[in-house]
């Protein structure tokens, strides 16, 4: 549904985007990642017809963007960082207003409208003028704009830029729903919502794809050790010695101090610079000494910390 090939943007010298190629699938939510000014914004521009390429290309349902500009755009919802709506306007006759300029036929616009403030939470917001909105209904009001034409692909750039934690969460939920209903492509720096929202993820730095994959293959790339935490009642000497002793544990930490429970309990973790889960070894350990066992799970890699990594190897590796 949507595809870039060898997609290249300079400005002067500055090289914005360099030479990034990648597909999204009909149906897909992929989450485009990276810090500020890595060229998230740029490379969602030149899929919707905003920018030009220096070179490479790009398609939106098999048409290109530059070819053919106007059809490619009449497919496509797009939702800028900051969504460019009229302050002064109601929110009814914004959304009446840009459903107009989309081509949504008269007798069609009112129904169209019911059907965009439901799937946004909007139902109780039409009467309401748009710059006394927060932030949070402000881009649900963008998003509403963005779908009200039916269109195929939804490309949104940050969408939760400055909202709140409660409007975060709020919104991260409204997009998930959109799951199978839209292929969308969304960009953000917040790691925590690109794994709770995208089936596949783009780590994007200094203008070219660092890694890309499902969330759970990304996790898997990660270099770091395995870490398996436990909260044991026992000696804590004892405990931390034996637990270094397991074949492919790499350090032993913890004890009392760490429980914040009460006295007896510890809570360890336990560092193993092998693959191999160590949590049935450590529950072994436990039931031969006589130690009651409460917590044990294996300590597992974020996103960011793939984040990290990837985009530390890139820099290692020369991108730029």
């Amino acid at each position: 549904m949507i595809v870039a090939k060898q997609l290249t943007k300079r400005f002067g010298a500055v090289v914005a985007v360099d030479n990034v190629s990648f597909e999204v699938q009909k149906g897909e939510i992929v989450g485009f990642l990276g810090l500020n000014g890595a060229g998230k914004t740029t490379a969602m521009r030149m899929l919707t017809g905003y920018l030009s390429p220096t070179s490479g290309s790009a398609e939106i349902a098999g048409l290109d963007v530059c070819e053919h500009s106007l059809e490619v755009r009449r497919r496509i919802g797009y939702l800028p960082e900051n969504a460019p709506l009229y302050p002064e306007m109601r929110v009814d006759e914004y959304l009446r207003f840009r459903a107009g300029l989309k081509g949504v036929g008269g007798r069609r616009i009112g129904s169209r409208l019911d059907q965009v403030k439901e799937l946004c939470g909007l139902q109780d917001s039409g009467r309401r003028i748009i710059g006394q909105l927060s932030r949070g209904y402000w881009q649900r009001v963008g998003l509403a704009d963005a779908i009200v034409h039916e269109p195929e692909v939804l490309i949104l750039d940050e969408p939760t830029m400055g909202m709140d934690p409660n409007q975060i969460r709020s919104s991260r939920e409204l997009i998930r729903s959109f799951a199978g209903r839209y292929t969308m492509l969304f960009s953000t720096h917040h790691l925590p919502e690109a794994q709770a929202i995208c089936q596949r993820a783009m780590i994007i730095n200094k203008g070219r794809i660092a890694a890309s994959g499902t969330p759970g293959e990304l996790l898997g790339l990660l270099k770091g050790n395995v870490k398996v935490v436990a909260e044991i009642q026992g000696p804590a000497g004892a405990v931390r010695d034996m637990l270094l002793r397991l074949p492919g544990a790499l350090s032993a930490a913890g004890g009392e101090d760490d429980a914040g429970q009460e006295p007896g309990w510890g809570r360890y973790v336990l560092e193993c610079g092998a693959v191999r889960d160590l949590r049935a070894d450590v529950f072994t350990l436990a039931a031969r000494n006589g130690w009651l066992l409460r917590e044990l799970r294996v300590e597992r890699g974020s996103l960011e910390d793939a984040f990290v990594e990837m985009t530390a190897q890139a820099e290692k590796n020369g991108v730029s």
